[in-house]
């Protein structure tokens, strides 16, 4: 008998929390910020716009929750949003740079950043492309280059807006999804070891990110510089110690920390909520991987198996990179914390990928997704006939 087809509702759950508590924690965050840039006296800027950011996600999550997986395995879908997100991505050249980088496209008093789309068009495009080509995946001229090709295309132009970290995140959901589609060991390796190489070329040809390697790995000699950050960020987590200093009541974010409703807010966390806060996210990003990762793994069949782990890859790659940037484990780069952090496109993008994964939850245990149509219709008579005999 074939499992009752419903959404999952503790992934809703958990995502709508994380949401949620991003939208408090960017008010006690941003606050103060606020008030001081405002000029009408409200605190309330930026925790406002969360809010509707927030809300309109929610809202996309349960819409696109809706919408049954497959239809973006069709071929004019996934070429359509890669063709979109590349013209968005040429786009933002045609904007004012913002800190040395043009990775926004503004418009109206609204501003939309491309690089979050492609966390939705490459994990698309390899699971359609991995599908396609299945038989074709122990072939590294004929099966792996051409996906090289195309995921760089999207590549070059992240880096041409300056953001390494998304470029990061972005590799990982290519070497995860291609390994999980079946790749040999040594083609994995040798993928992981190109993007490696070229990542840190990228790094060497910018003076600002081996500044920034230099800071982590000395982030005292350089106080005032690009190693202030980092400090600041550790000064806020060290202080918070179990249970936080109480909320709304941090220290750093009171212009110690650089914008500290953003990137950094986990700090704000930790300094505010203490461990016991900061392991509570970690838990429930933890939480959201299974529930992700049991989406994917039941798929019933290949290219929804191959959506939901290049979708939950990313998300959870990020999350990492985020707190790892902020605790000091790695160096210092730009890039939000899924949920959590201040940011339109990240937040909104980041539902609706969500929603994907919902959608794909609703098939997990089916021999295939045609089935869950053949079934689900004698499964609603059987119930009608069971009711009309108990009555």
């Amino acid at each position: 008998m074939a499992k009752k087809l419903r959404i999952d509702w503790f992934m809703f759950a958990i995502t709508a929390c994380l949401a949620l508590f991003g939208v408090v924690m960017v008010y006690s965050a941003s606050a103060m910020i606020a008030l001081k840039e405002s000029n009408n006296n409200t605190q309330f800027t930026y925790v406002f716009k969360q809010f509707v950011f927030a809300l309109v996600g929610l809202i996309g999550m349960y819409i696109t929750s809706k919408i049954h997986y497959r239809w973006y395995q069709k071929t004019w879908v996934v070429w359509t949003i890669f063709a979109v997100t590349v013209v968005l991505l040429l786009a933002t050249f045609g904007f004012s740079s913002v800190g040395g980088a043009k990775r926004w496209i503004r418009f109206a008093g609204f501003s939309f950043q491309p690089s979050e789309l492609a966390k939705i068009a490459i994990p698309m495009f390899l699971a359609w492309y991995f599908v396609k080509r299945e038989n074709l995946i122990g072939d590294v001229w004929r099966g792996v280059i051409p996906a090289v090709a195309i995921f760089s295309v999207i590549v070059a132009l992240i880096l041409a807006e300056k953001d390494l970290g998304t470029v990061i995140v972005l590799s990982a959901v290519f070497v995860t999804v291609y390994f999980a589609a079946g790749a040999k060991w040594i083609h994995v390796f040798s993928v992981t070891g190109v993007l490696g190489i070229i990542g840190a070329f990228m790094i060497w040809l910018e003076p600002y990110r081996m500044a920034r390697v230099l800071a982590f790995l000395n982030p005292e000699e350089n106080t005032e510089g690009v190693g202030y950050q980092v400090l600041q960020g550790l000064y806020g987590i060290g202080s918070g110690g179990i249970i936080g200093e109480g909320f709304a009541k941090g220290q750093q974010k009171l212009f110690y920390l650089p914008v500290p409703y953003s990137d950094f807010i986990f700090a704000t966390i930790g300094e505010e909520l203490g461990l016991v806060g900061t392991l509570t996210v970690l838990i429930t990003f933890g939480l959201l991987l299974w529930r992700g990762a049991r989406a994917a793994l039941l798929a019933p069949d290949r290219f929804g198996m191959l959506l939901g782990i290049g979708i939950i890859t990313g998300l959870i790659v990020q999350a990492l990179f985020n707190i790892s940037v902020v605790v000091s484990i790695l160096p210092t780069k730009g890039i939000p914390l899924p949920f959590i952090s201040y940011g339109g496109s990240s937040i909104t993008i980041t539902l609706f990928a969500v929603g994907i994964l919902l959608n794909l939850s609703q098939y997990s245990g089916f021999a295939s997704a045609k089935e869950v149509d053949e079934n689900e219709p004698k499964r609603r008579t059987r119930l009608t006939r069971t009711s009309a005999r108990s009555v």
